[in-house]
């Protein structure tokens, strides 16, 4: 979905402190106790997503929740699983340490479980087709981080520059699968060297899977299938130290694009 540019949120009017989406703590609880309200509902979307208020204590902010009962069913991903893959792109986004995901939970809501994603306001001056094509370091790690989590749908619209330099990502729920389904716009390093700093987060990921930490929280997410080729994609991309190239058999390019 693309998210539309709005002059206020619902966190504009609401009471207490807003929170950033660098503050992860913080965020994670609100998202995860606080009290949602929906304000309305992205109708650009092809799986039901409300743009909603969550206040907890003395903090408010913007989010998104996406219910699973709202999913539209897909042919190449099991139904009813496309929360759990927008939570555990989240979880790969933290091991990482690149802070591409914005904060996401998953939690009931007042349409059932689903997943609850902190707002990113995207700065309405950014053009979006130059960011996608661009050199910027920020969308080369956007690029790499796909790669790992195998995203088959990375649309210009997900991209969410706030304007300070850093670029977020959103709707990562046709992710992870078992077969090789990167799709993406973002195809202008294949092929070319990773960089120092992208070794260094995919050794922090390989790490995490060792030791658990990421595991575990994949493993209640995923299928053991689907972790353990997220596992093999991370020592691929460390053992040959390029970006990926497209995919012979699928299409390398979401449509629309946009």
């Amino acid at each position: 979905m693309t998210q539309p540019s709005r002059d206020r949120s619902p966190a504009d009017d609401g009471p207490g402190r807003t929170v950033s989406p660098r503050d992860a703590d913080i965020a994670e609880r609100l998202l995860s106790k606080g009290r949602l309200t929906v304000e309305g509902r992205l109708v650009q979307a092809s799986n039901a997503t409300l743009y909603c208020s969550v206040e907890w204590e003395d903090v408010t902010a913007a989010c998104v929740y996406k219910p699973v009962a709202g999913e539209r069913p897909l042919w190449d991903f099991p139904d009813g699983t496309l929360a759990g893959r927008e939570v555990a792109a989240y979880a790969v986004s933290q091991a990482m340490g690149w802070n591409i995901v914005p904060p996401t939970v998953h939690r009931d809501g007042p349409y059932g479980p689903g997943m609850v994603q902190l707002w990113v306001e995207p700065d309405p001056d950014v053009d979006l087709v130059a960011l996608s094509r661009s050199d910027d370091p920020a969308i080369r790690r956007m690029a790499v981080f796909d790669a790992v989590i195998n995203n088959a749908d990375r649309k210009i619209g997900h991209l969410l520059p706030p304007g300070d330099g850093h670029v977020y990502g959103c709707d990562h729920g046709v992710c992870f699968s078992v077969e090789y389904k990167l799709r993406t716009v973002l195809w202008q390093w294949r092929g070319k060297r990773l960089t120092d700093e992208a070794l260094e987060a995919l050794g922090r990921v390989e790490a995490a899977l060792a030791d658990g930490s990421l595991g575990d929280r994949l493993a209640g997410l995923l299928t053991a299938e689907e972790v353990d080729a997220t596992r093999r994609r991370v020592e691929l991309m460390l053992k040959h130290r390029i970006h990926p190239y497209p995919p012979e058999d699928w299409p390398a390019i979401p449509w629309p694009p946009l």
